[in-house]
């Protein structure tokens, strides 16, 4: 469960406003789980969109902070996409994240929205940016490796490997932002359409749509069907042991999406 901004210590709170001013009003944000507390803050100056998470203890980073952590390493390589970084503070138990704040609205992935032509750019933007040294050693495979030998799932593409429909923001005109870089490594390019296809299914898409608008991607059609199917397997058997600690509804349409799309995969394999 999510904190509240008044929850920050105020010790945390007062190195906030050192940076920004009087903070005259908070709006909570409405979605996201990988921050203790996400918030827009409006100041005399403009607004900034804000997350925090607390340590587990004084030296001890909780998953939370490790994730504010990566996104503030990654920010400066990939400002053409993400919301620019202004500031961290680090006080009191807590890591704050202060991000330039975007008037946007989420992606629509539906059959026929015009947003994934939008989102087919961003995704062609990406698969042929340069990978940023810092994400050498986060290998996206090694999400699956419980799952079995994932070495065809490994490569050299920059993955934002999250480009779920809030993840991607959309502004006036041909303005996009790709939020929330938790996720984010190097391994084949295949996979950051891959990762799409249950996002799709949850938008309305057959398997064979999804597939079909994954086609269009030089990544897919060279990479063996063979290694789609392994990652089709793995990942779906990834999320049947994550229903074992969670029942959120969320948790259980995205396992059942990949199932979907595993089942398809595996049906198409074994067809004459």
């Amino acid at each position: 469960m999510r904190s509240h901004w008044s929850d920050l210590p105020p010790e945390v709170l007062g190195a906030v406003t050192a940076r920004t001013g009087p903070i005259q009003w908070v709006e909570p944000a409405p979605a996201g789980n990988h921050a203790d507390i996400a918030a827009t803050i409006h100041t005399a100056d403009g607004r900034l969109f804000v997350k925090a998470a607390r340590k587990t203890a004084p030296d001890t980073d909780g998953p939370e902070v490790r994730s504010l952590r990566w996104e503030a390493a990654i920010n400066p390589h990939v400002t053409q996409y993400a919301p620019r970084l202004h500031f961290t503070v680090e006080a009191g138990g807590w890591l704050v994240l202060a991000f330039e704040h975007v008037q946007a609205r989420h992606a629509d992935y539906t059959p026929g929205s015009p947003d994934l032509d939008i989102l087919t750019k961003i995704v062609d933007s990406l698969q042929a940016h340069p990978l940023p040294d810092v994400l050498e050693r986060k290998r996206v495979e090694r999400r699956w490796e419980s799952m079995g030998d994932m070495t065809p799932l490994a490569g050299n593409t920059l993955l934002h490997a999250d480009l779920n429909p809030a993840n991607v923001l959309l502004g006036d005109g041909d303005t996009a932002y790709v939020v929330d870089w938790t996720f984010a490594g190097r391994g084949a390019a295949f996979l950051e359409l891959a990762l799409l296809i249950p996002w799709l299914l949850k938008a309305g898409h057959t398997p064979t749509e999804a597939e079909h608008w994954a086609s269009q991607f030089p990544a897919w059609t060279t990479t063996a069907p063979a290694t789609i199917d392994l990652f089709a397997r793995a990942f779906a058997g990834k999320w049947q042991v994550n229903l074992a600690t969670t029942n959120e509804a969320w948790a259980l349409a995205h396992a059942t999406a990949a199932q979907m799309w595993a089942s398809h995969r595996c049906a198409h394999s074994s067809s004459p």
